[in-house]
């Protein structure tokens, strides 16, 4: 399903930042952070930075905290290790440092995945949350799945002009219950 804009809301860009979580991937072949990229400023929203670190817990952390603590970065977008393996550790690095959990996009994520690659999508986990009153999503490593993830939730949930709501029109109130970090 897409989604419904108002156009008599203009429309307002966030700041973005992307980080590819790869022992393997390199600046010459990072396809799925190309996506990423591409979109995001295709939609109109301003790419802030973009980086590639190891599946390593402490420096994912490291590289979150950072950019949480930025003031130009609203969201956070990871692509990789939300696999099974021994390596992909990026949701347990996530879940370390969120506020709130966004429970409805991993499940989301997965529903939708289901339509391309039948039961396989159980295998991903990917997740969502709020740290420190930034936003953090976390895709599968692949291109397809970065497509998606953008294509059907975080285009139209990103997008302060979707109805019913979205999540640009909640980003001043992500510090209401007191979580530390920065208040829009």
């Amino acid at each position: 399903m897409t989604g419904k804009l108002n156009e008599a809301i203009e429309f307002q860009p966030i700041g973005i930042a992307v980080m590819t979580i790869s022992d393997t991937r390199k600046k010459e072949n990072d396809k799925s952070g190309d996506v990423l990229e591409q979109r995001l400023i295709d939609a109109g929203h301003k790419l802030i930075s973009r980086t590639i670190v190891r599946d390593d817990i402490v420096e994912i952390q490291s590289m979150v905290k950072t950019w949480s603590a930025d003031p130009e970065i609203d969201c956070i977008i990871t692509t990789g290790g939300t696999g099974l393996t021994g390596r992909d550790v990026t949701p347990e690095a996530m879940r370390g440092l969120f506020d709130k959990e966004i429970e409805g996009f991993g499940e989301m994520f997965r529903w939708l995945s289901h339509d391309k690659i039948g039961t396989s999508a159980l295998q991903s986990r990917a997740i969502a949350g709020v740290t420190a009153g930034t936003y953090v999503f976390s895709l599968p490593g692949s291109p397809s799945a970065c497509k998606d993830g953008w294509d059907m939730i975080l285009r139209w949930q990103l997008d302060i002009r979707h109805l019913p709501c979205n999540f640009v029109e909640i980003m001043p109130r992500l510090m209401e219950s007191g979580f530390g970090g920065r208040q829009s």
